[in-house]
């Protein structure tokens, strides 16, 4: 389903507080694909996802303080505070409880070398996964 910019607040702000928050890049593929997982695999209910580029997207970044012209890292708002890059990544990974074990390797790695890895893979996304002029989950 393609959702047209003006959709996104409708479709996405669906919430409660007990979710945790994931900003991400509606119209990344690789974000897409990566939300559409976590969609089937995490445990209903425990995430709100925010395309960055929703009103709702644009206030989060605003408020913590993030640029609110590109997204170039996964933001997890929960409890505990904001995680970005390999960090926010694994955090989230962390929550499923079939991906505890792989977010615990995962940690095993140092950050640096973790988040050269997560920032290549950023920086290139488009390039290798393609980019849609809207978020194309079905979230409904």
């Amino acid at each position: 389903m393609k959702v047209r910019e003006s959709d996104y607040d409708s479709i996405f702000m669906k919430t409660t507080h007990n979710q945790d928050l994931i900003i991400f890049d509606g119209e990344c593929n690789l974000c897409n694909g990566v939300v559409g997982w976590l969609l089937k695999y995490a445990p209903k209910h425990l995430f709100q996802f925010v395309p960055f580029q929703s009103k709702e997207g644009q206030r989060l970044l605003m408020d913590y303080g993030f640029p609110t012209n590109q997204l170039d890292t996964v933001i997890l708002i929960d409890r505990n505070g904001v995680k970005t890059h390999s960090d926010g990544f694994i955090k989230i990974i962390s929550k499923i409880p079939k991906w505890k074990k792989v977010s615990k390797l995962l940690c095993a790695v140092p950050r640096s070398f973790r988040d050269f890895i997560y920032k290549k893979a950023s920086k290139n996304r488009v390039k290798w996964f393609g980019n849609s002029a809207s978020c194309r989950i079905d979230f409904g």
